[in-house]
C-alpha cells in the first residue's frame, strides 16, 4: 500500500523550492523559466550574470485521437477483402468491424462509429458482385464522399520490391490541382485526416519511412503507396494501389445535401450497357454487308452484245467418216477373284527366277 500524503505536504514542498531558488528583484511567473542570479563572491568580484533555463522538450503526448472504423458490407470479393487488410496495416490508428448486412441502411454506420469510438470511416460497399465503392466520411456531422473503385491491386497480388515497417507513420503527398477546385481541395482536407496516422500514436513507430501519393488524372484519383530509400532518397512501389472515380460529395454522413456531383462520371451499369450496343453495332453492321452481297449476286447480269469480230479465228475442223460397227466386239474375261491371279502370278515369276538360277 502506498503512504498517503498529509494534507499540508504540497504546500510545504513549494514553500522550501521558492525558498531554495533565490531570485534577484522579481519572481519569475509560475510555468516561466526560471532566472538566477550568482553571487559575486564566486565571481571574485565580476557582476553577476543572468541566463534562463529553456523549455523542457516534448513529453510526446498523444493529442490527436483520429480513429478510422474500416470494413466493408456482405458480398465483396476476395480482392475487395486482401486491400481491406492491406489498409488496415498501414493505417495503425484504424479498427475494424463485421460485415454490415445489406438491408441496413447507411446511417446506420454513424451509430457503428459511435459504438467503436470512431471518429472517421472508410466503408466498402459491393453490389452485383462486381461494382466496389468506397465511402470517406466524417462521423457524425460529415461531410462524406462516395467513390467507385477500379484498378485495384493489393499488397500480395504485386510482386513490388519495396517494403516498410508496420506502424510507422506516412508521408501524404498530394497533386498540385487539389488546391485549384474547391471540392478537391475539401477531399484533400479529408483524406488527410483519415490517411495521416496521428503523432505519438501508441500503436504507430515514430518515424517515416513511406508516401501515399494522390494524383489526379483523367479526372479520377490515384493512390499510390512507395517506399523512401535511405541511401539515395529514391521511391520504391510497395503497394496498395487503387483508382477512384469520384460520384458525390454529400454534406452529411452518408447522405444529406449534395454539395457536389462529378460530371464526367459514368456508371458501371452504363459502361456495360454501351459496349453491349457497341457489339451489337458490329455484328447487324455484318449482317447488313451479306446482305448487300446476296442482292447483288441474285441482280440479272447484263449481256454484252456479239461481237462479229469473234469468227475471224474460227478454223472448221475436218469431218472424220463415219463407221458402223456391224459385229459386236469381244468381250474382255471377267475375273471374279483377283487375289487368286496374284498368287498364280507370283508363282510364275518364282518358277522364272528358279530355272535361271
Amino acid at each position: 500500500m502506498a503512504a498517503k500524503r498529509k494534507r499540508g505536504a504540497l504546500a510545504a514542498g513549494k514553500a522550501k523550492r521558492a525558498r531554495s531558488a533565490p531570485s534577484a528583484g522579481k519572481a519569475a511567473p509560475e510555468g516561466g523559466p526560471r532566472e538566477r542570479s550568482v553571487p559575486p563572491q564566486e565571481n571574485n568580484g565580476i557582476p553577476p550574470q543572468e541566463y534562463s533555463i529553456p523549455p523542457p522538450v516534448s513529453q510526446g503526448k498523444w493529442k490527436n485521437k483520429e480513429r478510422v472504423l474500416i470494413f466493408s458490407s456482405r458480398g465483396i470479393n476476395f480482392r475487395t477483402r486482401h486491400l481491406m487488410q492491406d489498409l488496415r496495416t498501414l493505417m495503425p490508428h484504424s479498427k475494424a468491424d463485421t460485415k454490415m448486412d445489406r438491408k441496413d441502411q447507411l446511417f446506420v454506420i454513424n451509430e457503428v462509429c459511435e459504438m467503436k469510438n470512431c471518429n472517421k470511416c472508410i466503408f466498402f460497399e459491393a453490389k452485383k458482385k462486381q461494382d466496389l465503392y468506397m465511402w470517406l466520411s466524417n462521423t457524425p456531422q460529415g461531410p462524406s464522399a462516395k467513390f467507385l473503385v477500379q484498378n485495384v491491386h493489393t499488397l500480395a497480388e504485386l510482386k513490388m520490391t519495396g517494403n516498410c515497417l508496420r506502424g510507422s507513420r506516412p508521408l501524404l503527398s498530394f497533386d498540385p490541382v487539389f488546391d485549384q477546385e474547391p471540392h478537391y481541395a475539401l477531399l484533400k482536407e479529408l483524406f488527410i485526416q483519415i490517411f495521416g496516422t496521428p503523432q505519438y500514436h501508441p500503436k504507430s513507430q515514430p518515424f517515416v519511412d513511406h508516401v501515399f501519393t494522390f494524383t489526379i488524372t483523367d479526372e479520377r484519383i490515384w493512390f499510390r503507396n512507395y517506399q523512401i530509400i535511405e541511401e539515395d532518397a529514391s521511391l520504391v512501389e510497395i503497394g496498395p494501389r487503387f483508382v477512384l472515380n469520384l460520384i458525390k460529395i454529400f454534406q452529411g454522413s452518408f447522405g444529406g445535401p449534395t454539395l457536389y456531383e462529378n460530371p464526367h462520371y459514368r456508371s458501371p451499369n452504363m459502361h456495360r450497357r454501351l459496349i453491349r450496343l457497341s457489339v451489337a453495332a458490329k455484328l447487324r453492321e455484318k449482317q447488313q454487308v451479306k446482305e448487300v452481297q446476296k442482292i447483288k449476286k441474285k441482280g440479272t447480269k447484263v449481256l454484252v452484245g456479239e461481237d462479229p469480230t469473234e469468227v475471224v479465228f474460227e478454223t472448221p475442223a475436218e469431218e472424220k467418216p463415219v463407221e458402223i460397227q456391224l459385229v459386236k466386239p469381244e468381250s474382255k474375261p471377267i475375273v471374279k477373284d483377283k487375289k487368286k491371279l496374284r498368287k498364280i502370278q507370283r508363282k510364275k515369276q518364282k518358277k522364272l527366277f528358279r530355272t535361271e538360277g
